[in-house]
């Protein structure tokens, strides 16, 4: 009897084993191609109980959105993350169509990401509250800035650390030019564009006056919209210090209460207590919304990691700045030309 093991098992094999099967495969007489190390899991979102109040009929979801936000799967050498809107969508799509879960607690980790990533998310979020009424809170972790924070104001109550950062509120376009560098070797590119402003942003050649007018005006357009996003969803923070607060600089949580930013300290204990009380709720459950193969123990056991290149353990939410990539931060192939709600020391 031969044992034939399973994608999933295959999927956990050592990575040594994996690469020696590759060798041996590739020195054989036909080609042969196939792929190693970890992907997405496709199981149905599930809900684990992380806190017990003796309440199942009364819950409240936990959804953790960590690393870059981008429309897309990253890949590296041995693993491909999820698509973290599509998977945001099925976890709101649980929440809604479970009657039991009648609050949601977003649990953000992220420095933020690509300006149509974050919108989709904070989109998402608001038209789970609008079709379904059930009330949306915020745990700030170690970073939620930029498109992080973006994406919180969809929430009805925001609970930061005293040490989150957050705000960073701006847009990014970054742009880097090799035309000097090939000037010197004597490399010359040209481009035939349908129009002066076509190849506005090519790092092959000048930026003109032109191109920066039609970049800066978009820059400005999105900036103009994050700005109006933080005005409605946080009419508290004062007018006279508005301008400073949205002009792209992080904050500390302890800063963000004093003037607004978030609504109070604590920690997931407290967003709990705060999703409860909004859902009008003495005890509820505290359940995670991941997949099912996803390590959720206890209440710092997040969903599985979507930084691109990260090498956490399955189910450890992790944030790793030093880990950006600057060419390739989406697996997208060219992040130099793309628009970010990004904190990006």
């Amino acid at each position: 009897m031969i044992c034939r093991p399973s994608l999933r098992s295959f999927r956990h094999a050592s990575i040594p084993l994996a690469l020696a099967a590759t060798v041996a495969a590739l020195s054989g007489c036909a080609p042969v191609s196939f792929t190693i190390g970890s992907g997405p899991s496709d199981e149905h979102i599930h809900a684990t109980r992380i806190i017990d109040e003796h309440c199942a009929g009364a819950r409240v979801g936990v959804i953790d959105i960590a690393g870059l936000i981008h429309n897309g799967r990253s890949r590296s050498l041995l693993s491909v993350s999820e698509n973290p809107v599509a998977r945001l969508h099925d976890q709101l799509e649980y929440a809604a169509g479970d009657d039991s879960i009648k609050a949601v607690l977003l649990r953000i980790n992220s420095p933020g990401g690509t300006v149509t990533a974050s919108d989709a998310m904070y989109r998402e979020v608001k038209r789970f509250k609008a079709n379904t009424h059930k009330p949306v809170v915020v745990c700030m972790m170690d970073v939620a800035a930029s498109g992080g924070y973006y994406v919180s104001c969809a929430a009805d109550r925001i609970v930061a650390y005293p040490s989150t950062v957050t705000a960073s509120i701006g847009v990014i376009l970054q742009t880097v030019s090799l035309k000097p560098a090939m000037d010197r070797v004597g490399i010359h590119a040209e481009a035939f564009t349908s129009g002066p402003n076509k190849a506005a942003g090519s790092p092959l050649g000048d930026m003109t006056d032109s191109h920066r007018a039609v970049l800066r005006a978009m820059v400005d357009d999105f900036y103009t919209r994050f700005r109006q996003i933080v005005r409605d969803a946080r009419p508290n923070i004062p007018a006279d210090q508005f301008d400073t607060l949205t002009d792209g600089r992080v904050v500390t949580g302890n800063e963000a209460i004093k003037v607004g930013i978030v609504d109070e300290l604590g920690d997931i204990y407290d967003a709990h207590a705060a999703a409860k009380k909004l859902a009008g709720l003495k005890h509820a459950d505290l359940v995670t919304l991941a997949r099912k193969d996803a390590y959720v123990g206890n209440v710092y056991a997040g969903a599985p990691n979507t930084e691109p290149h990260a090498a956490a353990p399955t189910g450890m939410t992790q944030i790793n700045l030093a880990q950006f990539n600057l060419t390739d931060p989406f697996g997208s192939g060219d992040a130099t030309s793309t628009f970010l709600y990004l904190w990006r020391p």
